[in-house]
């Protein structure tokens, strides 16, 4: 591994989410919330920790068991986004952004992780 996490796409789009979860947690009905705000604010920034725990091993293996931590992570606050709006914390729009990055990130992972497990196996 030759890079360092800071310089991965997708653990800069984990920041981008991040700030945007967490700005989302300042509004009003979120703030009512403790325990729902305190979660995906846990999920989101298990994101980009994983992300760079992984890259820290500077060991592929431990970077894909880490970016798989990291992709369920995102499922997590995707899932939490949907239950803000369904239990009306929120508008719809107002997370679309927020949406939009959950997925963007858990597609890079899985291609992170394909291309990752690609080359272990060429490696053997």
């Amino acid at each position: 591994m030759t890079k360092s996490f800071e310089e991965f796409e997708v653990y800069k789009k984990g920041v981008v989410l991040a700030k945007e979860i967490f700005s989302i947690c300042n509004t009003e009905n979120f703030m009512n919330e403790i325990g729902f705000s305190n979660q995906i604010k846990r999920a989101v920034v298990s994101i980009t920790n994983n992300i760079a725990e992984g890259a820290e091993y500077n060991n592929n293996r431990q970077l894909i068991r880490h970016l798989r931590i990291a992709k369920g992570s995102c499922g997590e606050v995707k899932s939490m986004l949907i239950l803000a709006v369904e239990l009306e914390l929120c508008e719809r729009n107002a997370i679309q952004k927020a949406q939009d990055l959950t997925n963007e990130i858990a597609t890079h992972l899985s291609n992170f992780i394909k291309y990752l497990t690609a080359n272990l196996t060429k490696t053997k």
